[in-house]
């Protein structure tokens, strides 16, 4: 491609900055060469990705991904890569605990965002008023 670029015209621009960016990602680009554990494509995890997305849609009777999905995603996307391995208590053990403890931490988080986002589109003057007495709570009160 670099002894082609000149023949590009005015995509010589766009061929220069793919080989730059290629190069900035070269070490690990071919990795699946060197590692026979690494995938040489992802289809495995795409069809791991819209099998997971078919079974949300289809139980929740939505046409698109369901919300808690996206909050949950990580940890619902590891569950169903494992459905058909069985696991035995060592292995579900965390072998960091500080790394388990802060991904917990980072669901209840949202999943507390996403009730307050439930709790405004569902009555957002009541809320509005609360977070009102929050702030002030000494000019509402008298």
């Amino acid at each position: 491609m670099r002894q082609g670029a000149p023949r590009a015209g005015p995509l010589e621009s766009a061929v220069h900055h793919f080989l730059k960016v290629t190069a900035s990602y070269w070490p690990g680009l071919f990795v699946c060469y060197t590692r026979p554990d690494v995938p040489r494509t992802n289809n495995d995890l795409e069809h791991l990705f819209g099998s997971v997305r078919y079974r949300e849609r289809r139980a929740s009777g939505r046409k698109v991904t369901a919300p808690m999905f996206l909050a949950r995603g990580r940890v619902r996307l590891v569950a169903a890569a494992c459905q058909h391995h069985a696991f035995s208590s060592t292995d579900l053990q965390p072998r960091n605990l500080a790394e388990w403890r802060t991904l917990r931490q980072e669901l209840t988080q949202r999943q507390a965002t996403r009730a307050l986002q439930r709790r405004f589109r569902h009555d957002p003057a009541a809320y509005l008023a609360d977070a009102e007495r929050l702030l002030h709570p000494e000019t509402l009160s008298a």
